[in-house]
């Protein structure tokens, strides 16, 4: 590790620059906040004219970003730290977190002024527009590529070929597929492309001042990179554009050190010149991270969409969901679910059923015993994503498989808190059954951490305790992505100073420095596998149904 002059403190800097702001906390060297500033695009840069981070383009589904943006906002948030009188110059190592599946296309004279940066002026007028041969970049909310997914898909031999070799089928948002529209319909632009960064290793390389490499986590969600041999595949880049490879460059760790800061932030902002970049990732990742959980836990976000990560031994080949490298455990994999009937369907259901009152909700959900006398339902009012389903099922105790009943099920329960017990839990048996089809192995170890803003709701939280027969977990500190760049970039200096026989993992390491962040919320009962494991293949066999209609 770089030596700091004696007596200073030796500080992480992480940033993560999300769909809506870029956020940077500096960690000391126990792992506690020294210092965090933050800028919001829409209101700090709105010359710029985003909601939400984001533009919306001339054709459906388009999104993008102008990347200037991002380089004024990392102008900004630096002086708001300086303003702070934080000493910089305390600062060993950098890293970051971003928005995944986004693209940045550098040009020629954009890669030479990354080189020669003048400290006596801002970052943002010198890497300037005519650093980017797109200067409207599509992000992950761009969804317009499906005529590109497909041939992708179909010239590598299918969309399980696709899942076999990337983990992921092709989605419309990832990297692969938007590279490819712009190939097609802005061939000039590609060509013009010298290299083509993620948002992430966009982010290192205004610290490195070249182009930074791609890491395999972030590189995962791209439909582009083989995850087993962490390498690009050449069948998938072939499908996407020409000649694509040299513009990428080869993927590296997580904890790879780039180098060292760029000579502009020394002059201007005072760090020093020791200061190692380490390579950043995409936000998914960096909140796993954050996290510092190992593979007997599994992490439910309930949000607007309910979200599932978790560890993996072995990548499994599930069409609809995500896997990527994982970002702490070189050998391992990162699942990640995402389901789209989450807090919407339970505040409709709360609308319904109490005039939105959720303390009535809460208190009618626990009046009813777990199991909820054998009845069930199925509530997705959106098209779910896994399995691909639409509409609502319910069934009371007399109903099975078999049943003459079993397609139409039942109109409406008796009561407000049959209704309420059975939409909770048919969503946990839901998000248990497809976390044990993508590989997560639930046993006596198991525990759940819940984030996402229905996990204030302790409720809920117990119904999660019962249906998933695990303790649950929340974290004290919500900023996990961005935490987890500091983290990173702690580890990735410990490791480059240390024998590797005597490393400690990711997790020992963090965990030697700082106390985990979390708190026990609520157990299961006694009870609960027995009720719930018969309930779950009951579960199943609905969804089938629904899936079938």
């Amino acid at each position: 590790m770089p030596q700091q002059e004696q007596g200073s403190q030796q500080t992480f800097l992480g940033f993560d620059l999300s769909t809506q702001k870029l956020k940077a906390i500096l960690l000391g060297s126990d792992l506690s906040v020294v210092a965090s500033a933050e800028v919001k695009f829409d209101s700090d840069l709105p010359e710029f004219r985003t909601t939400g981070g984001a533009n919306a383009g001339p054709n459906k589904f388009e999104f993008f970003v102008q990347p200037v943006m991002w380089v004024k906002a990392m102008d900004i948030v630096l002086d708001r730290l300086v303003m702070q009188e934080v000493d910089l110059g305390t600062v060993v190592a950098i890293s970051g977190s971003a928005q995944q599946h986004g693209s940045v296309y550098w040009s020629k004279h954009g890669i030479a002024a990354l080189q020669n940066l003048d400290s006596n002026k801002f970052l943002h007028a010198q890497v300037d527009d005519s650093a980017f041969v797109v200067n409207r970049t599509p992000i992950w909310m761009d969804a317009s590529t499906s005529k590109q997914c497909l041939e992708m898909e179909t010239a590598i031999g299918g969309m399980s070929k696709m899942v076999e070799l990337t983990g992921s089928k092709c989605y419309e948002r990832f990297t692969g597929p938007q590279i490819r529209k712009i190939y097609q319909q802005r061939t000039h632009a590609y060509e013009d492309a010298k290299r083509i960064s993620l948002v992430s290793s966009f982010l290192a390389s205004l610290f490195l001042g070249k182009v930074a490499p791609i890491d395999y986590a972030d590189g995962s969600g791209m439909n582009l990179l083989d995850i087993r041999k962490k390498t690009w595949s050449k069948a998938c880049l072939n499908a996407c554009a020409p000649d694509l490879e040299e513009r990428l460059c080869e993927p590296v760790s997580g904890f790879t050190i780039l180098g060292k800061v760029s000579d502009y932030f020394v002059q201007r902002f005072c760090f020093s010149e020791n200061c190692q970049v380490v390579a950043c990732t995409g936000d998914n990742p960096s909140a796993l991270a954050g996290m510092i959980v190992d593979q007997n836990w599994l992490s439910v976000s309930l949000g607007t969409s309910d979200t599932l990560m978790m560890s993996l031994i072995e990548p499994p080949n599930l069409e609809q969901g995500h896997v990527l490298c994982h970002p702490t455990e070189i050998q391992q994999y990162m699942g990640l679910l995402c389901f789209r009937n989450g807090s919407l369907v339970r505040e409709a259901m709360n609308k319904s059923e109490t005039n939105g009152n959720w303390e009535k909700f809460n208190e009618l959900l626990e009046s009813t015993p777990r199991g909820n006398f054998g009845n069930m339902a199925i509530h997705f009012d959106e098209m779910e994503i896994i399995p691909k389903a639409k509409g609502t099922l319910r069934w009371n105790k007399d109903i099975d498989i078999n049943s003459a009943d079993a397609k139409k099920g039942v109109l409406k329960f008796s009561s407000p808190q049959i209704e309420i017990r059975a939409l909770i839990e048919g969503q946990m048996l839901h998000h248990r059954a497809i976390a044990e089809d993508m590989g997560f192995l639930f046993g006596s170890e198991s525990k759940i951490l819940a984030t996402g803003g229905a996990s204030v709701n302790k409720s809920i939280l117990q119904v999660i305790a019962d249906v998933f027969n695990a303790p649950v977990y929340q974290q004290t500190e919500s900023e996990a992505a961005l935490v987890g760049a500091a983290y990173r970039a702690a580890y990735a200096c410990y490791i480059s100073a240390n024998d590797t026989k005597d490393i400690k993992s990711y997790r020992d390491y963090i965990l030697s420095l700082t106390p985990n962040l979390l708190k026990l919320v609520c157990e299961p009962n006694k009870d609960s596998e027995s009720i719930y494991v018969p309930m779950l293949q009951r579960y199943r066999d609905m969804a089938s149904i629904l899936e079938s209609q």
